[in-house]
C-alpha cells in the first residue's frame, strides 16, 4: 500500500536504466521489457544504454533500478572495452550499496546473468551441446519457494529460454561466503546425464538474475517463427510433436503469459517499495 500512496502523491519519479546487451542484433526482448515497465507509468521513467555497441553505461547517482538484458555471443568474451567497463560498473553498484542507505536494484537477464555469475565467481559457464530454445520448464529450489521474486508462480513454472551457454557447477563455498542463493534450476532430465543448469540466482538482497527470459511474451516467440529457417531449425531440433506442444504452451495463460505478468513486475514492485521507504527515512 505504501508504494501506491507515495506514487500517487507524485513526489518521486523512479528512474530505470535499461542496459542493452544485444550488440545491435534485432530482438524482441527490448520491446517486452519496455512493455512491462510501461505498466508502471506514469510513476517511472526509463532510458536505454547501448552497452556493447557504443560502450554506454548510466551514471550511478541518477538511476534507481537497472535491468540488464539478454544478448548474443559468448558471455566469457568481450572486446576488452565494453566488458571491462561493464564489470567495473557492477563493482561500482556493489560499492554503492555497501556505502549508502538507498540501494540500487539490478535484474540481470540471460547473457547478463551469465556475466554476473562469472563476475561474482559463483559457477562455471560452459557451452551447451545444443541450443536451448523454446518454452522451458523451471523448478524452484527450497529458497526459491520463499523468494518474493517468484511470488504468484507455480512450481514448476514456465518461461522462454534462448541460449547456447549455461551456468553450471555452482561453487557452494563462494555462494555461502557471498550470501548468494540459487532460486531455480533447469527441468529434470532423467533420460540424459547432463547437469541441470542454474536458472536464477539472488546475488544479494538487491541484485537478482535469471538465465531465462522473464520479459518474453508469446508475441516475441511467434515473431521468430516468421523466419522459415528458424522455424524449421526449431522443428528439427525438437521434433514435430514437441514443437506442437510448445506452440500450445505459448497460448496457455498459466505458462508464458503468467511469467511475463508476474516476475519482472515483482522485481519492480519490490525495488520501488524499498526505494520509497528508504528515501523517506533518509529524508527525515
Amino acid at each position: 500500500m505504501y508504494f501506491y500512496v507515495c506514487l500517487m502523491n507524485k513526489k518521486h519519479t523512479i528512474e530505470i536504466a535499461i542496459l542493452d546487451m544485444y550488440n545491435g542484433e534485432p530482438n524482441q526482448g527490448m520491446r517486452c521489457i519496455i512493455e512491462v515497465i510501461g505498466r508502471f507509468n506514469p510513476f517511472v521513467s526509463f532510458k536505454i544504454f547501448d552497452v556493447r555497441e557504443k560502450g554506454e553505461l548510466p551514471e550511478i547517482n541518477k538511476y534507481d533500478i537497472y535491468i540488464s538484458t539478454g544478448g548474443p555471443g559468448n558471455p566469457l568474451e568481450g572486446d576488452g572495452v565494453w566488458d571491462v567497463k561493464y564489470h567495473a560498473f557492477i563493482d561500482a553498484l556493489t560499492k554503492w550499496n555497501n556505502e549508502n542507505i538507498v540501494k540500487k536494484h539490478v535484474l540481470f537477464i540471460c547473457h547478463s546473468f551469465q556475466i554476473a555469475c562469472k563476475h561474482f565467481g559463483l559457477a562455471e559457464i560452459t557451452k551447451r551441446k545444443d541450443t536451448s530454445f523454446g518454452v522451458m520448464t523451471i523448478h524452484k529450489t527450497k529458497t526459491g519457494h520463499t523468494d518474493p521474486l517468484f511470488e504468484g508462480l507455480s512450481d514448476p513454472f514456465y518461461a522462454i529460454d534462448s541460449r547456447d551457454y549455461q551456468v553450471v557447477q555452482p561453487k557452494l563455498n563462494v555462494f555461502a561466503k557471498k550470501g548468494a542463493k540459487i532460486l531455480s534450476l533447469e527441468k529434470i532430465r532423467d533420460h540424459v546425464q547432463y547437469e541441470r543448469a542454474i536458472m536464477a540466482v539472488r546475488f544479494t538482497d538487491y541484485f537478482v538474475g535469471t538465465q531465462f527470459h522473464p520479459e518474453a511474451d508469446p508475441i516475441s516467440f511467434i515473431s521468430s517463427l516468421r523466419n522459415k529457417e528458424t522455424k524449421e531449425k526449431i522443428r528439427k531440433m525438437k521434433g514435430k510433436r514437441k514443437f506442437r506442444n510448445m506452440l500450445e504452451d505459448l497460448l496457455d495463460d498459466d505458462k508464458i503469459y503468467r511469467t511475463n505478468e508476474v516476475l519482472i513486475p515483482n522485481f519492480l514492485r519490490m525495488a520501488i517499495n524499498d526505494l520509497m521507504t528508504t528515501k523517506k527515512i533518509n529524508s527525515n
